[in-house]
C-alpha cells in the first residue's frame, strides 16, 4: 500500500569515487608498493565509511512498508489492527495544516512546534524502527496504538504515510478486517 525508502545516489556516488581512486592508485603503485596501496586504501575506507554511515543507517533503520495487515517501520513491525484510527485521524489533520477542535487521548494532546508547518508532541513518544533519532530530512509523525503507547515513525512525506494508514485503518472508531 505504501513505500518509503531511501534514495542511493549519495551512497553509489560515494562508493564510486573510492572505487575510481582506488583503482587509479593500483594503476600507479601495482605491483611494486603492494603494502602501500592496501594501507592507503584501508584509510580511504574509513573516510567512505564516514561518508555512507548516515544514508545506510536511514536505510536500516527508518524504511517503511505498509502492507494491509503490517506496518514495517525498519526492524520493526506493527500490526495495523493495533494502531489507533482515531490518532491517524488526528495527526493527518495536523498534517494536512488543521487543527484538533477538542483534545483525544491521541498523541497530540500537548504539541510543541517542529517548523515545518505543523505540530506534534514528540517528547513521550517512542521512536520507531530502532534508530536513536530523527535524522535530517525525515520529519516526526506521532501516532497511537490501541494502548495508548505514542509512536513516534520518521517519514520523508508525512501527509503520504498518514493517508496510506488512515485508509489501511478503515474509519475512526470502525475497525476493517483484511
Amino acid at each position: 500500500m505504501y513505500q518509503e525508502r531511501g534514495s542511493k545516489i549519495w551512497s553509489l556516488t560515494c562508493v564510486s569515487v573510492y572505487v575510481v581512486g582506488v583503482v587509479w592508485m593500483a594503476v600507479d603503485a601495482l605491483p611494486e608498493d603492494l603494502v602501500a596501496w592496501l594501507a592507503v586504501s584501508a584509510m580511504f575506507s574509513l573516510v567512505l565509511l564516514a561518508f555512507v554511515a548516515v544514508p545506510v543507517s536511514k536505510y536500516i533503520y527508518h524504511r517503511i512498508d505498509l502492507t494491509p495487515d503490517t506496518l514495517r517501520v525498519g526492524r520493526e513491525r506493527i500490526a495495523v489492527a493495533d494502531l489507533d484510527p482515531q490518532s491517524i485521524q488526528d495527526a493527518l489533520r495536523l498534517a494536512r495544516g488543521g487543527s484538533l477542535v477538542q483534545p483525544h487521548r491521541s498523541a497530540l494532546t500537548a504539541p510543541e512546534p517542529t517548523g515545518k508547518g505543523y505540530l506534534v508532541d514528540t517528547s513521550r513518544a517512542r521512536l520507531v524502527g530502532g534508530a536513536w533519532g530523527v535524522p535530517m530530512g525525515m520529519r516526526p509523525t506521532v501516532i497511537a496504538n490501541v494502548n495508548g503507547e505514542q509512536l513516534l515513525i520518521a517519514s520523508r512525506d508525512p501527509q503520504a504515510l498518514l493517508t496510506a494508514l488512515a485508509a489501511a485503518c478503515g474509519p475512526a472508531g470502525v475497525k476493517t478486517s483484511s
